[in-house]
Protein backbone atom coordinates (compact mmCIF):
# COMPACT_ATOMS: atom_id res chain seq x y z
CA UNK A 1 0.00 0.00 0.00
CA UNK A 2 2.91 2.35 0.80
CA UNK A 3 4.28 1.89 -2.74
CA UNK A 4 0.88 2.66 -4.23
CA UNK A 5 0.65 5.89 -2.19
CA UNK A 6 4.04 7.04 -3.43
CA UNK A 7 2.99 6.12 -6.97
CA UNK A 8 -0.14 8.27 -6.77
CA UNK A 9 1.71 11.06 -4.98
CA UNK A 10 3.87 11.54 -8.07
CA UNK A 11 0.92 12.80 -10.07
CA UNK A 12 -0.02 15.36 -7.40
CA UNK A 13 3.46 16.80 -7.05
CA UNK A 14 3.23 19.21 -10.03
CA UNK A 15 0.16 20.79 -8.43
CA UNK A 16 2.11 22.02 -5.41
CA UNK A 17 5.04 24.39 -5.08
CA UNK A 18 8.13 22.88 -3.50
CA UNK A 19 8.59 25.33 -0.62
CA UNK A 20 9.70 23.05 2.19
CA UNK A 21 12.74 20.90 2.76
CA UNK A 22 11.03 17.69 1.67
CA UNK A 23 7.85 16.22 0.24
CA UNK A 24 6.75 13.06 1.97
CA UNK A 25 9.88 10.94 2.21
CA UNK A 26 11.60 12.62 -0.74
CA UNK A 27 13.75 15.75 -0.76
CA UNK A 28 13.20 18.20 -3.68
CA UNK A 29 16.32 16.88 -5.42
CA UNK A 30 15.12 13.29 -5.06
CA UNK A 31 11.66 14.21 -6.31
CA UNK A 32 13.11 15.75 -9.48
CA UNK A 33 15.40 12.74 -9.95
CA UNK A 34 12.58 10.20 -9.74
CA UNK A 35 10.24 12.32 -11.90
CA UNK A 36 12.72 12.59 -14.78
CA UNK A 37 12.24 10.10 -17.61
CA UNK A 38 15.92 9.38 -18.01
CA UNK A 39 15.79 6.51 -20.51
CA UNK A 40 13.64 5.77 -23.53
CA UNK A 41 12.86 2.31 -22.16
CA UNK A 42 11.58 4.09 -19.05
CA UNK A 43 9.26 6.17 -21.24
CA UNK A 44 7.62 2.95 -22.45
CA UNK A 45 7.33 1.58 -18.90
CA UNK A 46 5.78 4.77 -17.54
CA UNK A 47 3.35 5.07 -20.44
CA UNK A 48 2.22 1.52 -19.66
CA UNK A 49 2.11 1.97 -15.88
CA UNK A 50 4.82 -0.67 -15.40
CA UNK A 51 7.14 1.36 -13.14
CA UNK A 52 6.63 2.98 -9.73
CA UNK A 53 7.76 6.43 -8.60
CA UNK A 54 11.12 5.12 -7.43
CA UNK A 55 11.91 3.61 -10.81
CA UNK A 56 11.16 0.03 -9.78
CA UNK A 57 9.66 -2.28 -12.39
CA UNK A 58 6.09 -3.37 -11.76
CA UNK A 59 4.95 -6.80 -12.90
CA UNK A 60 1.53 -8.50 -13.10
CA UNK A 61 0.27 -8.92 -9.55
CA UNK A 62 2.22 -5.96 -8.16
CA UNK A 63 0.15 -3.11 -6.61
CA UNK A 64 -0.29 -0.34 -9.17
CA UNK A 65 0.68 -2.47 -12.20
CA UNK A 66 -0.99 -0.87 -15.24
CA UNK A 67 -3.41 0.97 -12.95
CA UNK A 68 -5.58 3.01 -15.31
CA UNK A 69 -6.00 6.07 -13.09
CA UNK A 70 -2.29 6.20 -12.30
CA UNK A 71 -1.42 5.75 -15.99
CA UNK A 72 -3.47 8.80 -16.97
CA UNK A 73 -1.43 10.89 -14.55
CA UNK A 74 1.80 9.39 -15.81
CA UNK A 75 1.03 9.93 -19.49
CA UNK A 76 0.02 13.53 -18.80
CA UNK A 77 3.46 14.08 -17.24
CA UNK A 78 5.15 12.51 -20.30
CA UNK A 79 4.25 15.59 -22.37
CA UNK A 80 6.68 18.49 -22.64
CA UNK A 81 4.77 20.97 -20.50
CA UNK A 82 6.69 23.94 -21.93
CA UNK A 83 5.40 23.22 -25.45
CA UNK A 84 2.41 25.53 -25.89
CA UNK A 85 1.72 24.19 -29.40
CA UNK A 86 0.29 21.01 -27.83
CA UNK A 87 -3.07 22.10 -26.43
CA UNK A 88 -4.64 20.73 -23.26
CA UNK A 89 -7.56 19.55 -25.40
CA UNK A 90 -5.21 17.50 -27.60
CA UNK A 91 -3.60 15.92 -24.54
CA UNK A 92 -7.00 15.15 -23.04
CA UNK A 93 -8.38 13.53 -26.20
CA UNK A 94 -5.20 11.52 -26.73
CA UNK A 95 -5.14 10.22 -23.16
CA UNK A 96 -8.87 9.38 -23.18
CA UNK A 97 -8.56 7.48 -26.46
CA UNK A 98 -5.28 5.71 -25.73
CA UNK A 99 -6.17 4.81 -22.15
CA UNK A 100 -9.88 4.08 -22.47
CA UNK A 101 -11.17 1.57 -19.95
CA UNK A 102 -12.47 -0.99 -22.45
CA UNK A 103 -9.42 -1.16 -24.72
CA UNK A 104 -6.36 0.61 -23.28
CA UNK A 105 -3.29 0.86 -25.52
CA UNK A 106 0.11 -0.28 -24.29
CA UNK A 107 3.35 0.56 -26.03
CA UNK A 108 5.54 -2.38 -27.04
CA UNK A 109 9.30 -1.72 -27.09
CA UNK A 110 9.78 -4.64 -29.49
CA UNK A 111 6.49 -4.17 -31.33
CA UNK A 112 7.73 -2.16 -34.32
CA UNK A 113 6.09 1.00 -35.69
CA UNK A 114 8.54 3.29 -33.90
CA UNK A 115 11.81 4.74 -35.14
CA UNK A 116 14.90 6.53 -33.94
CA UNK A 117 15.89 9.68 -35.80
CA UNK A 118 19.59 10.44 -35.43
CA UNK A 119 20.95 13.76 -36.65
CA UNK A 120 24.61 13.31 -37.54
CA UNK A 121 27.58 15.18 -38.94
CA UNK A 122 29.53 13.61 -41.80
CA UNK A 123 32.31 14.77 -44.06
CA UNK A 124 31.11 14.64 -47.66
CA UNK A 125 34.10 15.08 -49.96
CA UNK A 126 35.82 17.00 -47.12
CA UNK A 127 32.79 19.25 -46.52
CA UNK A 128 30.91 19.05 -43.21
CA UNK A 129 27.26 18.11 -43.81
CA UNK A 130 24.22 17.05 -41.79
CA UNK A 131 22.67 13.66 -42.51
CA UNK A 132 19.55 12.26 -40.84
CA UNK A 133 19.63 8.52 -40.16
CA UNK A 134 16.48 6.56 -39.31
CA UNK A 135 16.78 3.30 -37.38
CA UNK A 136 14.33 0.55 -36.52
CA UNK A 137 14.57 -2.41 -34.15
CA UNK A 138 14.78 -5.74 -35.95
CA UNK A 139 14.50 -9.20 -34.45
CA UNK A 140 17.37 -11.58 -35.11
CA UNK A 141 18.58 -14.81 -33.49
CA UNK A 142 16.19 -14.48 -30.55
CA UNK A 143 17.23 -10.90 -29.83
CA UNK A 144 16.87 -7.42 -31.26
CA UNK A 145 19.20 -4.88 -32.84
CA UNK A 146 18.93 -1.43 -34.36
CA UNK A 147 19.09 -1.37 -38.17
CA UNK A 148 19.17 1.55 -40.61
CA UNK A 149 15.73 1.91 -42.20
CA UNK A 150 16.15 5.14 -44.19
CA UNK A 151 18.31 8.23 -44.59
CA UNK A 152 17.86 11.87 -45.53
CA UNK A 153 20.62 13.95 -47.11
CA UNK A 154 19.64 17.12 -48.96
CA UNK A 155 22.43 16.55 -51.50
CA UNK A 156 20.82 13.26 -52.55
CA UNK A 157 17.40 14.90 -52.75
CA UNK A 158 18.72 17.59 -55.09
CA UNK A 159 19.74 14.93 -57.61
CA UNK A 160 16.08 14.02 -58.21
CA UNK A 161 14.32 17.38 -58.31
CA UNK A 162 13.02 16.82 -61.86
CA UNK A 163 11.30 13.47 -61.24
CA UNK A 164 7.61 13.82 -62.19
CA UNK A 165 8.36 17.16 -63.89
CA UNK A 166 6.22 17.02 -67.04
CA UNK A 167 6.21 20.78 -67.66
CA UNK A 168 9.49 20.80 -69.55
CA UNK A 169 9.03 18.94 -72.84
CA UNK A 170 12.59 19.50 -73.98
CA UNK A 171 13.95 16.37 -72.32
CA UNK A 172 12.44 13.14 -73.68
CA UNK A 173 13.35 10.03 -75.60
CA UNK A 174 11.35 9.87 -78.81
CA UNK A 175 8.83 6.98 -78.87
CA UNK A 176 10.28 5.69 -82.16
CA UNK A 177 13.85 5.61 -80.83
CA UNK A 178 13.83 1.83 -80.82
CA UNK A 179 13.74 1.86 -84.64
CA UNK A 180 17.08 3.68 -84.56
CA UNK A 181 18.59 1.26 -82.01
CA UNK A 182 18.37 4.07 -79.45
CA UNK A 183 21.25 5.87 -81.13
CA UNK A 184 19.90 9.15 -79.72
CA UNK A 185 20.83 8.18 -76.17
CA UNK A 186 24.03 10.16 -76.52
CA UNK A 187 21.88 13.30 -76.15
CA UNK A 188 20.47 12.00 -72.87
CA UNK A 189 23.86 11.41 -71.29
CA UNK A 190 25.47 14.58 -72.61
CA UNK A 191 24.33 16.50 -69.51
CA UNK A 192 24.09 14.33 -66.36
CA UNK A 193 22.32 17.11 -64.45
CA UNK A 194 19.17 16.52 -66.53
CA UNK A 195 19.16 12.73 -66.25
CA UNK A 196 16.32 12.66 -63.71
CA UNK A 197 13.97 14.07 -66.37
CA UNK A 198 14.10 10.67 -68.08
CA UNK A 199 13.10 8.59 -65.06
CA UNK A 200 9.66 6.99 -64.83
CA UNK A 201 7.09 9.26 -63.20
CA UNK A 202 6.54 6.78 -60.36
CA UNK A 203 10.26 6.33 -59.68
CA UNK A 204 11.15 6.50 -56.01
CA UNK A 205 14.90 6.93 -55.42
CA UNK A 206 16.52 4.67 -52.84
CA UNK A 207 18.40 7.11 -50.62
CA UNK A 208 19.78 4.34 -48.44
CA UNK A 209 21.41 2.70 -51.47
CA UNK A 210 23.02 6.04 -52.37
CA UNK A 211 24.23 6.45 -48.80
CA UNK A 212 25.83 3.00 -48.75
CA UNK A 213 27.41 3.60 -52.16
CA UNK A 214 28.93 6.95 -51.11
CA UNK A 215 30.23 5.41 -47.89
CA UNK A 216 31.85 2.51 -49.75
CA UNK A 217 33.35 4.89 -52.28
CA UNK A 218 34.88 6.82 -49.34
CA UNK A 219 33.03 10.00 -50.26
CA UNK A 220 31.33 10.05 -46.85
CA UNK A 221 32.97 9.68 -43.45
CA UNK A 222 31.21 9.79 -40.07
CA UNK A 223 32.04 12.60 -37.63
CA UNK A 224 29.51 12.69 -34.77
CA UNK A 225 25.98 12.20 -33.46
CA UNK A 226 24.36 15.57 -32.81
CA UNK A 227 20.81 14.81 -31.71
CA UNK A 228 18.40 11.90 -31.21
CA UNK A 229 14.61 11.73 -31.12
CA UNK A 230 11.97 9.08 -31.68
CA UNK A 231 8.80 8.72 -33.74
CA UNK A 232 6.04 6.43 -32.43
CA UNK A 233 3.08 5.12 -34.43
CA UNK A 234 1.77 2.43 -32.07
CA UNK A 235 -1.34 4.29 -30.86
CA UNK A 236 -4.21 3.93 -33.39
CA UNK A 237 -5.16 7.28 -34.91
CA UNK A 238 -2.11 9.08 -33.55
CA UNK A 239 1.55 9.83 -34.22
CA UNK A 240 3.83 11.40 -31.65
CA UNK A 241 7.45 12.45 -31.36
CA UNK A 242 9.62 11.98 -28.28
CA UNK A 243 12.61 14.27 -27.61
CA UNK A 244 15.06 14.69 -24.75
CA UNK A 245 14.87 17.77 -22.51
CA UNK A 246 17.85 18.30 -20.21
CA UNK A 247 16.60 20.55 -17.42
CA UNK A 248 16.65 20.41 -13.63
CA UNK A 249 12.93 20.00 -13.04
CA UNK A 250 10.40 17.21 -12.85
CA UNK A 251 9.16 17.64 -16.41
CA UNK A 252 12.40 16.60 -18.08
CA UNK A 253 14.07 13.71 -19.86
CA UNK A 254 12.32 11.88 -22.71
CA UNK A 255 9.00 13.65 -23.33
CA UNK A 256 6.36 13.95 -26.04
CA UNK A 257 7.41 17.01 -28.03
CA UNK A 258 4.93 16.77 -30.91
CA UNK A 259 1.67 14.90 -31.51
CA UNK A 260 -0.75 14.63 -34.42
CA UNK A 261 -4.06 12.94 -35.05
CA UNK A 262 -3.67 10.95 -38.27
CA UNK A 263 -5.79 8.70 -40.46
CA UNK A 264 -4.51 5.26 -41.35
CA UNK A 265 -3.64 6.52 -44.84
CA UNK A 266 -1.72 9.47 -43.41
CA UNK A 267 0.08 7.13 -41.03
CA UNK A 268 1.03 4.87 -43.93
CA UNK A 269 2.46 7.81 -45.85
CA UNK A 270 4.42 8.99 -42.81
CA UNK A 271 5.82 5.50 -42.21
CA UNK A 272 7.28 5.48 -45.72
CA UNK A 273 9.36 8.49 -44.74
CA UNK A 274 11.04 6.56 -41.92
CA UNK A 275 11.34 3.15 -43.57
CA UNK A 276 11.26 2.07 -47.21
CA UNK A 277 9.90 -1.32 -46.13
CA UNK A 278 6.55 0.23 -45.09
Amino acid sequence: MLRVNYFLLFFLLPLFAISQGSIGSFSPDETVFYAQTKQMNQFFLRFNGEEDIQGNRLYPGDPGFRDLKARKGYVKMLFDQSNTSISDDTKFVFIEQALNKKNPIFLDFHGGSWFAEVSTTFLYKKEKVTIILYLELEKQNGGYKWMFSNVYFDRFESWFTHVNDTANLKFFIHPMSHELDFMNLHKVFRDPSTLDYYLKKDYNPDMMALFVMEMKNNNLSFVSVDNVKFHIFQVPGWYFEVSYFNRNEMNSGWLISNILRVTEQEKKELLQHYSRSN
